[in-house]
């Protein structure tokens, strides 16, 4: 037998009231964008459950897929039968035949969607638990926490059959909180605050600053990549590239070196806010730790969050480098993110950054720039790309090809 359907069941969105709709929709639409490599695969919600049908593909890369996308609690393949007791009979023994092994307990449980069927739930527990008696004498039932709870749903079209539950990645779906501006790096901490981000319902769109030649393409690639492994969780996501190397050159040239990564956060954040603006985003996403680096103290956090009043959020600021790192490597980021590029944080990075800079001092520092010009310059020329799962496979399609 084979699976035919996957049974998805909602998490906290049994909580969401009179907007539970909205989410169950918004978590149906983040899942056909993950699964659209798979055109055979349809998906349909209601308000208790989402159904994934396969059509014939391959199960395991759908449940891998499923398993990362945020608002799903947990989900079930299911064996689609017959709507005929002799026909359901027959299934069972052949399921738990498979699954069998000395002294496993088991319980049948029918849900009768079809109310027209001819047996009622319980009818249909005894039913069917005396047919896998005739199959396997030696099998035991117990009620409370039996080593396989097989579920048998009547509905109109058919009967499925499911006996294992897939735990899910829980959260909210993506998009269910509104949007925020990502900013990110090609290092370790971005991606992670974005994949936290994500998980508590918040669409984000992907800024990254890129200073050529300072910057290479392969800088540019590894961000874009990094974005594509965020995509899992919950679909497409909007890549902008912010061309950064007239501002960067002029700060070099015109401020004290120990500025010059205050200087360059300020302008970041000031062109950050203002994408945010035009593409209707609510808050600012970064990867702040406390302490970590120099610019990420809380004076210069203060001197930097000075330009603007849009709320920032910090997923990471509170975790050490270790916890950061572990959470990377479990959503498989953190070996992208080592790849050895340099990216805009880096290229002019001082040996000594101040690390309790001055409001008065940084604003005399930009008096000597052009500040809205040079932002004016930079939004103009964003290139927004959107990154995509399928993007992925075709990647590896040309790969194979290519060597073949």
């Amino acid at each position: 037998m084979d699976y035919v359907e996957i049974m998805v069941r909602h998490g906290e969105l049994s909580t969401k009231g009179k907007n539970r709709m909205r989410f169950i929709n918004q978590l149906r639409r983040n899942i056909e964008h993950v699964l659209a490599p798979y055109p055979e695969v349809k998906v349909r919600s209601d308000r208790d459950r989402t159904h994934v049908y396969l059509n014939g593909t391959d199960y395991q890369p759908i449940a891998e897929a499923l398993r990362h996308i945020f608002g799903i609690q947990a989900f079930s393949p299911s064996y689609k039968v017959e709507k005929d007791l002799e026909a359901l009979k027959e299934a069972v023994q052949t399921i738990m035949t498979g699954l069998y092994r000395e002294g496993m307990t088991f319980k049948i449980t029918t849900k009768r969607s079809d109310h027209t069927f001819d047996w009622d739930s319980q009818e249909l527990n005894q039913l069917l638990g005396g047919a896998v008696f005739e199959a396997l004498p030696e099998i035991k039932v117990q009620m409370k926490v039996p080593d396989v709870n097989l579920k048998v749903e009547i509905r109109d079209d058919a009967a499925y059959l499911s006996h294992e539950e897939i735990k899910g990645a829980g959260g909210l779906p993506v998009g269910t909180s509104g949007r925020g501006m990502l900013m990110l790096s090609g290092g370790i901490d971005s991606p992670v605050a974005g994949y936290l981000a994500l998980k508590r319902g918040v669409e984000i769109e992907a800024v990254h600053f890129a200073s050529p030649p300072y910057t290479s393409p392969g800088s540019l690639q590894k961000a874009q990549d990094l974005a594509r492994k965020l995509t899992k969780f919950g679909g497409n996501i909007q890549f902008i590239e912010v061309p950064f190397t007239e501002i960067q050159e002029e700060i070099k040239e015109k401020a004290p070196e120990s500025y010059l990564m205050t200087l360059t956060r300020r302008f970041m954040l000031r062109i950050t806010d203002r994408i945010r603006e035009e593409r209707k985003g609510l808050v600012i996403v970064n990867g702040e730790s406390l302490g970590q680096v120099a610019s990420q103290t809380l004076e210069s956090m203060q001197a930097i969050n000075a330009v603007t009043t849009t709320p920032i959020v910090r997923p990471v600021v509170t975790m050490d480098k270790l916890e950061i790192i572990e959470l990377a490597q479990a959503i498989d980021t953190f070996e992208l993110s080592i790849q050895p590029f340099e990216d805009c944080c880096t290229i002019f990075a001082p040996d000594r950054p101040k690390t309790n800079p001055k409001i008065k001092n940084v604003e005399q520092y930009e008096a000597r720039l052009d500040v809205e010009g040079l932002i004016e310059r930079a939004v103009a020329g964003i290139k927004v790309t959107e990154i995509t799962p399928k993007a992925e496979l075709d990647e590896v399609d040309e790969l194979i090809e290519g060597l073949l």
